[in-house]
């Protein structure tokens, strides 16, 4: 087996992390996020691949011979963002103290190093590794070459390269001579991409051989590559990667790139002073050791000796890993203090314990993950950082010891569990408090919420416990699989041993602590952040009990249903079947491209990874348009859905005790601060087919001649816009309650408001709800059927007409693109991760910044409507409920008696949430199902 040279694309490793990862910093203010993750990456791969060579290259400052050709080579790059640059020196530094040789050579480019030293080791009988998300160094890979890419795992080979790009790595230059190169500014040929320029070279071989038969290439695509054909000489010299580059000596002795110790003194310097807390005591062998540099301050975690009954371990036991955590280390400085309460005396020291202190974090274990049928197997408490309990009550099996009765155990701490002044911290409170609900106990008292705190933080990023723990704590916690097994091994927590089992659950409560101690601060230190948290805490009290009383279901309605909808579904069968001219299996994606693309001849839109032509929802919605099977097939999947995933489904999801469907709702799943539904999902019942519209049908009123009352926000989205943008004219279209669709119609066809079509308006709605979702020319030209230039020319008078919108998106852009986020009229951070991306990626966040404002705080007022309008009902004693919460509608369960009341109160409560430039309008319907009422 030959040996490996492994050569990292430095400069490409550099921006991927700094936009890879949040915003970090030591303890000076000092950002360190880049540097993290490069050194990161640089430990993994160098574990993984074990080179026996190995060579870290960048780009150094100043021209190269591409810029003395080629002017504007790179010049539509932005300068390198400050706080990347401050990192560059501890980047490089720390490269080198790892052992990595370090190249930069002034005048060549880190792409023609590479290429330069790749040749050089296949001359010398040594195989290549290149890890790098730089498209052009494809043409380097062949049987002694590989590409690799960290970020995605994705390796590149010969037939990788000829699978992701549609050509082999010979032709990648011609390839990219003819698509060209956004990024680096060598232009191609006008409106030809990849699909095209994979398409010719595979007919014609090469560039050389499709120029020589140009005239074949008709319409358009051919007179852009005949006007082409004066650049391919100079676009070839900029994309070929050089592999003959004078370098320096010392870079072409293969014996200087070998891999060397690690310079443990400067290793131990960088992580001081950049607070790498983990790495720090992986290196000195220290477990309490705090950098200096280290942004967090956490009290020290004591040393003590565990008492009777304690389960002991050492930090060490728990494996942590500095390469998995995104912020840096643990706080503890010794072993923690865990302990399982089996005795009266036990439990109630813990109970004088928990009384007298300040916050009290809790954690339940349980036999489900199913909220409402989830039963108390134990519960952890923890009181300060290092320190907590566990107290098993339903643990079973032949081998485990003595534990407290439930009964008693819960008589005991229930007068605690559920006072409301005794403050508790929980993790997803929402889950706990319906286990303990199960259980007979109403939990009180619950001041805060470690998954909200992370949330309002980074609502991008993962929420779950031990990922927290990991990301601001450095720990990782015991995984639930390594506990109970995975699949149809799989047992209940029940059934853990003992000893395991409470210092999981003791770990969970005192990783909620930690985190809370390192979260809330940051939370309490931003107005708009402490407001939006602190009405999450609200909601999280509101969602349980919406999901406690769950909603009433019509299964006689949903049945008629389920049997008219299989009677269509067969109709429907029967029609493709006929247009295809033959039987095939509907829902048989190889029968199905069989019969579209082979025996039809249907135009191919996309192709799957492996090759094969996509037979998906966009591909058929596309065809449609055109020919009636695949109109056909879209009818047949979305009734087949429908009655799948609704009609037949619902009445199998009743809860036996209640009678009743109970959703549940993520509160801390989507960046918009929206709440999404499951089991089953409320949000997506379509409304748009009639079908759809009927399943609403099945909601009903719990009581004898009770009624479904449903409110909902009118327009809020674009009343939003109006606010946040500031435009006069959008502003004086809502405050003198005209039809905002007509009234921008007339603004943007130059007619009067009388004198508005029908197609008029329905033109100005797409361009009203398209562009506050970032709709460019081509997205709304789709919406409305019409060409491109009619549709930019719409968008250009929308724009003249209403000057403050087009302000707002190009400030909203920027400021995304400044700090990572945008915000809500209330303070909500909406995180952007692709912002600085590049692409289609940067693209997308883009439209996402100038959105994400609106529907943010379109989800903040709902949110804030729900807890008023679940005060209200508790004040007035009502006894009517909110039963769901779907987009911007409220749906009440109302008794006969307070429909009146309930009627008139609900819009006065959801447009008195907030106040905003142009007045909010909630709509309120009601009837006998919620069909009826919406």
């Amino acid at each position: 087996m030959n040996k490996t040279l492994l050569l990292v694309d430095g400069s490409s490793y550099l921006y991927r992390a700094y936009h890879a990862m949040p915003d970090l910093r030591n303890k000076k203010g000092e950002p360190t996020g880049a540097l993290y993750g490069v050194i990161n990456m640089m430990r993994k791969i160098l574990q993984e691949f074990q080179p026996q060579y190995a060579a870290c290259v960048f780009d150094m400052r100043g021209k190269t011979f591409r810029e003395e050709m080629y002017p504007e080579y790179k010049a539509n790059r932005e300068s390198m963002p400050e706080d990347l640059a401050l990192q560059i020196e501890p980047i490089h530094r720390a490269i080198a103290a790892m052992g990595w040789p370090v190249i930069g050579v002034e005048g060549v480019e880190a792409d023609d190093v590479i290429g330069t030293l790749a040749v050089y080791a296949q001359q010398q009988g040594i195989d290549t590794i290149i890890s790098t998300g730089d498209k052009d160094l494809a043409q380097l890979v062949n049987p002694h070459c590989t590409l690799i890419n960290t970020m995605s795992g994705q390796r590149l080979d010969q037939a990788g390269v000829v699978e992701k790009f549609g050509v082999p790595p010979e032709r990648i230059v011609d390839y990219l001579m003819l698509v060209g190169d956004t990024v680096d500014n060598v232009p191609g040929v006008t409106k030809v991409g990849p699909k095209t320029a994979a398409k010719w070279l595979q007919a014609y071989g090469s560039l050389d051989a499709l120029l020589e038969h140009v005239d074949e290439i008709k319409g358009v695509a051919g007179a852009n590559l005949k006007a082409a054909i004066g650049q391919f000489e100079l676009t070839r010299d900029l994309i070929t990667v050089r592999t003959h580059c004078d370098l320096p000596d010392k870079y072409m002795k293969i014996s200087n790139l070998t891999p060397g110790e690690p310079d443990t003194d400067t290793l131990i310097d960088i992580y001081e002073t950049y607070g790498f807390r983990t790495w720090l005591r992986d290196l000195t062998g220290d477990d309490e050791r705090v950098p200096l540099g280290d942004a967090r301050m956490v009290a020290p975690v004591p040393r003590r000796v565990v008492g009777a009954g304690a389960v002991e371990h050492t930090a060490g036991a728990k494996g942590s890993n500095g390469d998995s955590a995104v912020s840096v280390d643990s706080p503890e400085t010794g072993a923690p203090e865990y302990e399982t309460v089996t005795t009266i005396e036990q439990a109630q020291a813990w109970l004088d314990r928990i009384r007298k202190a300040d916050l009290v974090a809790f954690d339940t274990e349980t036999t489900s993950l199913d909220a409402m049928q989830a039963r108390l197997v134990g519960f952890s408490l923890s009181v300060e950082p290092g320190v907590a309990c566990y107290v098993p009550v339903a643990h079973r099996g032949p081998d485990q010891p003595e534990q407290l009765d439930k009964a008693q155990v819960l008589e005991l701490f229930g007068p605690w569990l559920q006072d409301p002044g005794a403050a508790k911290l929980l993790h997803h409170a929402k889950y706990d408090m319906h286990v303990m609900a199960n259980e007979g106990i109403e939990l009180a008292g619950v001041l805060h919420d470690s998954m909200l705190q992370a949330y309002v933080l980074e609502s991008h990023r993962s929420v779950a416990l031990n990922e927290l723990a990991k990301r601001w704590i450095g720990r990782g916690g015991i995984p639930y699989e390594e506990l109970c097994g995975k699949g149809a091994k799989q047992i209940g927590f029940d059934e853990v041993e003992l000893e395991k089992a409470s210092f999981y659950a003791c770990e969970d409560a005192d990783f909620t602590l930690q985190i809370h101690r390192i979260l809330y601060p940051q939370v309490e230190a931003d107005d708009g952040l402490k407001r939006i948290y602190e009405l999450e805490i609200q909601v999280s009290s509101v969602l349980w009990a919406i999901e406690r009383q769950g909603v009433a279901i019509d299964i006689e309605e949903l049945n008629r249903q389920s049997h008219e909808m299989g009677r269509l579904l067969i109709d429907l069968e029967a029609r493709a079947h006929e247009l295809a001219g033959q039987p095939f299996n509907l829902n048989s994606p190889k029968q199905l491209g069989e019969i579209l693309f082979g025996k039809m001849g249907l135009p191919v839109v996309s192709k799957t990874p492996s090759g094969t032509p996509s037979t998906g929802e966009e591909v058929l919605s596309k065809l449609a348009l055109d020919y009636p099977l695949p109109k056909t097939l879209l009818e047949y999947r979305g009734l087949a859905k429908l009655k799948s995933t609704y009609t037949d489904k619902l009445p199998k999801m009743i809860n036996s005790r209640t009678g009743r469907v109970h959703t549940h709702y993520a509160q801390a799943a989507v960046i918009t601060g929206r709440l999404s539904s499951s089991d089953p999902n409320l949000q997506n019942i379509p409304i748009r087919t009639p079908e759809g519209r009927r399943v609403r049908r099945a909601f009903v009123a719990s009581h004898p001649d009770g009624k479904i009352v449903s409110a909902d926000y009118s327009q809020i989205e674009l009343r939003v816009m109006a606010h946040v943008s500031e435009d006069e004219g959008l502003r004086r279209a809502f405050m003198q309650g005209e039809d905002i669709h007509r009234a921008t119609a007339s603004e943007v066809f130059n007619v009067s408001l009388e004198d508005v079509t029908a197609d008029q308006r329905r033109a100005a709605k797409t361009i009203n709800f398209g562009l506050i979702y970032g709709m460019g020319a081509h997205g709304l030209a789709s919406g409305l059927g019409i060409n491109r230039d009619a549709a930019q020319s719409y968008i250009d008078r929308y724009f003249a007409r209403y000057p403050g919108v087009a302000e707002y998106m190009a400030s909203t852009k920027a400021q995304a693109h400044d700090q990572g986020y945008v915000q809500t009229v209330f303070g909500r951070r909406l995180w952007l991760p692709d912002i600085n991306a590049g692409g289609a990626k940067r693209a997308a966040a883009e439209r996402a910044a100038i959105n994400a404002p609106m529907q943010g705080t379109a989800a903040d007022l709902i949110k804030m409507a729900m807890v008023a309008v679940d005060q209200w009902i508790r004040e007035a004693s009502l006894e009517s409920r909110v039963v769901m919460q779907v987009h911007d509608e409220l749906v009440l369960d109302v008794v006969p008696r307070e429909l009146d009341q309930v009627h008139e109160k609900l819009p006065e409560l959801m447009c008195g949430v907030a106040t905003l430039a142009v007045p909010l309008l909630a709509e309120v319907g009601q009837g006998d199902n919620w069909e009826q009422a919406h």
